[in-house]
């Protein structure tokens, strides 16, 4: 197919605005910096939402919200908030974005979030089948034309605040976030609609979190992400000093 866009190297996916930038906010602002091509897609936009006037609002939030990230792409697709399920309409939708913007890389969330939405486990399940949707052959004509793309890699990323327990996942690593904390967290407050005043203490949550990690590999801030295969290291001294 003719006239597509530039490549990203990475696609992080959230089933709201607002979820990428919480868990994996940090890792795509360092990214950028380093000069890769970093993305987001939204599955839902997140309305109704209880301090909410609109879509419009949220949407112009989440803009924000990517433009102090510095991430080059941002898309939110027309899925359900609050009624999003795995299936397979949803699946092909997002595939279709990884078959465009063909990243090496793509992001999603890791698991379950006990007492919060159940939309974030549904959006792990579509982000996992659709990473396999967007490789498979002989089936043009449910992908709009678009060619087969084969990711990379698969990574998650943790949301849940308070849980102590490590997603399961083949290996588990920090991203150093130490120079874009501040940015991270500016990303975050972006969303007044979802953190007005008196909710402060979420951010003062996630920067406990994330110099918690970060602390535990040497770093002033950190963020942890999950992979889905083993890690393999070529130059041990070079990876661990």
């Amino acid at each position: 197919m003719n006239d597509l866009p530039e490549p990203l190297d990475v696609i992080a996916v959230g089933a709201h605005p607002d979820d990428v930038e919480i868990g994996c906010g940090g890792t795509l602002a360092a990214l950028v910096l380093q000069g890769y091509r970093v993305g987001i897609v939204d599955l839902t936009d997140g309305e109704p939402t209880p301090l909410s006037p609109g879509p419009h609002i949220r949407l112009e939030e989440a803009r924000k919200a990517a433009q102090i990230l510095g991430v080059q792409f941002r898309e939110t697709l027309e899925l359900p908030n609050r009624r999003l399920f795995d299936s397979f309409e949803a699946r092909v939708e997002l595939a279709k974005i990884f078959r465009k913007y063909r990243p090496k890389i793509v992001i999603g969330i890791a698991d379950k979030t006990p007492m919060a939405s159940p939309d974030h486990w549904q959006a792990m399940q579509i982000t996992d089948a659709a990473i396999f949707y967007s490789r498979l052959t002989k089936w043009d004509d449910q992908f709009d034309g678009l060619s087969v793309h084969t990711i990379t890699r698969q990574l998650w990323y943790p949301l849940g605040f308070k849980s102590l327990t490590i997603p399961e996942g083949a290996g588990h690593f920090v991203t150093d976030i130490s120079q874009v904390l501040d940015k991270k967290i500016e990303a975050v407050q972006a969303y007044q609609t979802q953190f007005p005043p008196g909710k402060e203490h979420v951010f003062r949550m996630i920067e406990g979190q994330n110099r918690f990690l970060g602390a535990t590999a040497g770093f002033e801030a950190g963020e942890l992400l999950v992979s889905s295969t083993a890690i393999g290291v070529r130059d041990m001294m070079k990876v661990l000093l």
